[in-house]
């Protein structure tokens, strides 16, 4: 197995170099894995389908993350390296990594940040704001509309760079908030969630809700579709229909 160390951003003639050498290092090694003469790669867009094709098409591209488990031809690391280019990662960046970084790493984000977290943090302050007597369309727009702008700032130029595009009052509001809302118990309770991912008890937990036919994400489905946010936000959507992406 190939434990590969994260070099950064690669560039073209660092990616011809890293093939000649993976090369090299094949020849001198045994061959380990799966035990058949196949190689094993992984390519990771780092981003959805859509992005992937958007940005490529406007001359972009999203990150990638590649990987080699087993190099049983010896050309296992230029095919990795040429299909993230195909994919237009080499715009951006292509990052080495390991089967095990590249799995563990992309659940514990989906589950603590992009999707699980920011979600139950947008319903809990939604449902602040209403239970406090506010509308629940300026709610909807102040916690759930306004995150894309501020996301793409982010993404665009760091957390830092945030806090100097933003007034002094929402940078001295933050400052005393975050640490409230994410305090020692959420940092804990990410602790938790890395250690179940890389135990293997997340991969048990959703083989069993696969196998028995998805009834809580079913549930979790229905209940989100009901959820107040929801019914606020479908119609004001509606009304924005620049929002939705291209099909």
């Amino acid at each position: 197995r190939i434990h590969a160390r994260r070099h950064g951003i690669v560039g073209r003639q660092k990616l011809k170099d890293k093939v000649k050498r993976r090369r090299r290092c094949r020849r001198g090694g045994s061959r380990a894995g799966t035990g058949l003469h196949v190689d094993v790669l992984l390519v990771a867009p780092l981003g959805q389908g859509d992005a992937v094709r958007s940005l490529y098409v406007a001359g972009g591209g999203v990150p990638a993350l590649v990987a080699v488990h087993q190099d049983a031809t010896g050309t296992a690391w230029s095919r990795a390296l040429a299909l993230a280019h195909r994919l237009g990662a080499g715009r951006a960046a292509i990052l080495e990594t390991t089967f095990a970084e590249e799995t563990e790493t992309d659940l514990f984000a989906e589950q603590a940040v992009l999707v699980g977290g920011i979600n139950a943090l947008i319903r809990a302050a939604f449902e602040t704001l209403v239970e406090a007597g506010y509308p629940s369309e300026i709610a909807y727009f102040s916690c759930l509309h306004e995150l894309k702008a501020v996301v793409d700032l982010v993404q665009r130029e760091g957390l830092s760079g945030e806090r100097a595009r933003i007034s002094n009052t929402a940078e001295f509001g933050a400052e005393l908030a975050g640490p409230r809302i994410i305090g020692e118990p959420s940092r804990q309770a990410m602790r938790d969630l890395l250690s179940e991912i890389r135990s293997g008890h997340f991969a048990r937990s959703w083989q069993a809700e696969s196998a028995a036919g998805l009834p809580t994400l079913s549930e979790a489905r229905d209940r989100e579709a009901d959820h107040p946010i929801e019914q606020a936000g479908r119609p004001l959507r509606d009304r924005m229909p620049w929002l939705r992406a291209p099909r």
